[in-house]
């Protein structure tokens, strides 16, 4: 079980719930990072007793210097400032909750300290896999999934005698808040309409994913990571109520599921007290209350990014990065109002049928893709 802990990300949605279970657990947290929310950063460095706070905008961090003038806490500016929080010699678990491409670096950073990793940023993954997962090979590190279907996997895999008993992995999604919409109809959507996911609260780029689908896309190059198997054998089926959080095929076809209640916290405790179970704050599941639930094959044709991630992971190399780097311009975009929704995967699959591809032997290759995909989107926005 974790002791002590880093959290990179800590504003965020699941930032501020780790820090929840850690209170909860009595977990000792060492080094908290954000992008800029200094306001919510001081109340967490003082309430936690931090010894290390990391903010990414430059200007926010001198800010939060005069905020904790009065404490002895170090503060730090810059995405230097995060990976030093991501090599806190004073924590053995980091968990990486950074928003997007720019967790991948201090993933990176984390590992090479030899840190156990909850990993709850699947751009990680995504762009960087093969570097990622040598590495933490080479460290022995474990990586530990934080993401809900990920966590659901996780914690079914451990009912198994051995690798080789796993078929297939079925990777539920909540469909979103278009589900069973045609193109015409979300045509002229807005971006509060895209912001009203059903089921889960999270944050702003997250939930657009959610929403055209990009999100499962992701999730199955980050479960070819995690687990080992190729895309063709990571499903998607359409589970509305968000209570089964995924599934995985034996080779005997039994199928093994975890269930819940839909609430990060249970994901996130499992990553910091694995292999152990503690009783939790989150509310209990009763099934007789649920009455029904419902599945259905998700439409490929209408939110066309989950079929887009199939291919990029099929191709390898730097394609995923290419993919993650045009969605995370294009949602921005479209959360700025600069873009129609349905421009998102249009400029997704644009970017990865123009801009070059090849190997992901370095972080160098990998961030030259990702550049070179946000720069294509912005210019053909």
């Amino acid at each position: 079980m974790t002791k002590t802990l880093s959290i990179l990300g800590s504003t965020g949605s699941i930032g501020v719930q780790a820090l929840d279970v850690c209170e909860t657990l009595g977990i000792r947290v060492t080094s908290l990072a954000a992008y800029r929310s200094t306001a919510l950063l001081e109340q967490q460095a003082r309430k936690f007793h931090v010894k290390t706070v990391a903010v990414v905008d430059e200007t926010a961090a001198r800010d939060l210097k005069i905020r904790l003038g009065d404490t002895d806490v170090r503060v730090l500016p810059g995405m230097d400032g995060v990976c030093a929080c991501a090599a806190d010699e004073d924590a053995d678990t980091v968990l990486n909750s950074v928003v997007g491409m720019a967790g991948l670096r201090p993933t990176l950073t984390a590992i090479e300290a030899n840190k156990t990793i909850a990993l709850a940023n699947k751009e990680t993954l995504v762009a960087g896999g093969a570097l990622v997962t040598e590495a933490a090979k080479q460290h022995g590190v474990a990586v530990l999934p934080v993401d809900s279907e990920h966590s659901a996997i996780f914690q079914c895999l451990q009912g198994l005698h051995d690798k080789a008993e796993l078929k297939s992995i079925i990777l539920t999604a909540s469909g979103g808040p278009f589900f069973g919409k045609t193109r015409a109809a979300l045509e002229h959507v807005t971006v509060a309409q895209a912001l009203n996911h059903p089921n889960w609260s999270m944050g702003a780029k997250i939930t657009v994913d959610s929403a055209t689908m990009m999100n499962k896309g992701l999730e199955v190059i980050e479960a070819v990571w995690l687990f080992g198997l190729p895309q063709d054998k990571i499903e998607v089926v359409v589970h509305r109520e968000s209570i089964i959080h995924s599934l995985i095929e034996c080779t005997d076809h039994a199928v093994l599921a975890q269930l819940g209640v839909p609430d990060m916290r249970v994901p996130i405790q499992y990553a910091l007290t694995y292999p152990a179970r503690v009783p939790s704050a989150v509310r209990h599941l009763s099934l007789a209350d649920c009455k029904t639930l419902h599945f259905d094959r998700p439409d490929e044709e209408t939110f066309r990014c989950l079929a887009l991630c199939r291919a990029a992971i099929q191709r390898g190399g730097t394609a995923p990065a290419i993919a993650n780097g045009a969605n995370e311009a294009a949602n921005a975009l479209f959360r700025a109002g600069r873009l129609r929704f349905l421009q998102i995967a249009e400029l997704v699959e644009a970017a990865l049928a123009n801009v070059p591809f090849d190997e992901a032997k370095t972080l160098g290759d990998v961030l030259a893709a990702d550049a070179a995909a946000r720069a294509y989107v912005k210019a053909h926005a």
